[in-house]
């Protein structure tokens, strides 16, 4: 484990296990590199070099008030990428570090990147427009701002223990420590940032980063995602792609990653070693 330290002084938290070919983990809003446990643990064990970074505002990197938009975050990864000199690496990212991925492959990735996974990522764009009429209406992202600055812990409470992971579904097998788990990551982070973030994610057009990436990429969505509806996500996304392949997961929700790691892991090591 270690820091890094960008252009503008943010200092960037990462972890860097094992040796091999190197997969790169990016979090969800408003989460940390320890979301990915499960999979860091699972291709370890494999034989790759695992790393998973903190975005800025988030975990244990600075807690940002500026950057805290999708140009920075994808610089902020090049920079590490730099730092640890990675080559041909799979990038893999889930929710809004999907959007990460995205950018950070479209823009930076050129003779490093080997492999890109989306997994209930955020692109193409969620918020409803005229050209993206299947999108959310700005008012729910309004009130995502309204809860976090009114009551932050509250509303992390409710996430993480309804629709995040299914959690509020008839008959789900909940999970207390994973929910307080994702509880403690969120508020670990800075209520600026995550505030802002809320923006990055749900704002930004990867349109034209999704066409630009050139290398093999995984599409994977629950179709009982609460958080990023598949319809216009993942489908969408898909079709933007010159390499894509889509993976829907019947059931699975948001959160699929933890609730179901022994569907998951296995789908990317075979996509990666495909």
């Amino acid at each position: 484990m270690g820091t890094i330290r960008t252009r503008d002084g943010t200092e960037i938290f990462y972890k860097d296990w094992g040796s091999g070919q190197p997969i790169v983990f990016h979090h969800g809003w408003p989460l940390s590199s320890d979301d990915w446990d499960a999979q860091m643990l699972y291709f370890l064990d494999k034989g790759y070099r695992v790393i998973a970074h903190d975005r800025r505002g988030h975990g244990r990197s600075s807690q940002t008030a500026d950057g805290n938009e999708m140009d920075t975050y994808a610089a902020d990864v090049a920079e590490l990428a730099a730092h640890l000199d990675l080559r041909d690496a799979v990038h893999v990212g889930h929710s809004t570090g999907g959007g990460e991925v995205a950018r950070y492959v479209a823009r930076h990735g050129k003779g490093r990147v080997a492999k890109a996974v989306l997994i209930g990522a955020v692109p193409p764009i969620m918020l409803k427009t005229a050209k993206n009429p299947g999108g959310l209406p700005l008012e729910v992202f309004d009130g995502f701002r309204k809860q976090l600055a009114a009551n932050r812990a509250q509303f992390y409470l409710d996430v993480a223990s309804g629709p995040f992971y299914g959690f509020n579904r008839p008959g789900a097998a909940v999970s207390e420590g994973a929910v307080r788990n994702w509880w403690r990551q969120g508020m670990a982070g800075g209520a600026k940032a995550h505030y802002d973030c809320i923006k990055a994610f749900s704002e930004t057009d990867f349109t034209d980063d999704l066409q630009a990436i050139d290398v093999p990429t995984l599409v994977m969505h629950g179709d009982d995602d609460q958080i990023v509806p598949i319809a216009d996500s993942a489908l969408l996304s898909a079709k933007l792609l010159k390499k894509g392949t889509l993976k829907v997961y019947k059931g699975l929700p948001h959160g699929m990653c933890t609730t179901h790691p022994d569907t998951i892991n296995p789908d990317l090591l075979a996509f990666i070693k495909g």
